[in-house]
């Protein structure tokens, strides 16, 4: 899709709520809340059912975040490619664009965003 048309509110992170956003054609992308939906199997349930069906999936933070890097570890891990956190202007959101500057130093030349997962 040329356009990312990013879920939020109305998936809430959740495999029910995706499942039916993708029958009805809702979006292409979701957002995904870590601790929004209750559990990390769920988190990841959520994302590997957006991939199957050619949605993005962007992690984010939550308002009232704190420096946690969590998210940074999913979205490599996951090969998400996108987080949303904001502007380098608090310690919280610095922690996690760090955090993926340690992941790329840590995997080296393995490091490679070889675009969308298909």
């Amino acid at each position: 899709a040329k356009m990312q048309l990013v879920a939020d509110d109305l998936l809430v992170t959740n495999v029910k709520f995706l499942r039916k956003a993708i029958d009805r054609g809702i979006a292409n992308s979701i957002l995904i809340k870590v601790n929004q939906i209750g559990t990390l199997t769920e988190t990841l349930d959520c994302i590997e059912l957006a991939k199957e069906n050619k949605y993005t999936a962007v992690i984010s933070h939550r308002s009232g975040e704190t420096e946690d890097t969590t998210i940074a570890d999913i979205a490599v891990a996951t090969n998400a490619g996108q987080i949303k956190t904001g502007s380098l202007s608090r310690t919280d959101r610095v922690a996690k664009y760090n955090q993926l500057l340690r992941i790329e130093e840590e995997l080296g030349k393995d490091a490679i965003y070889a675009g969308k997962m298909r």
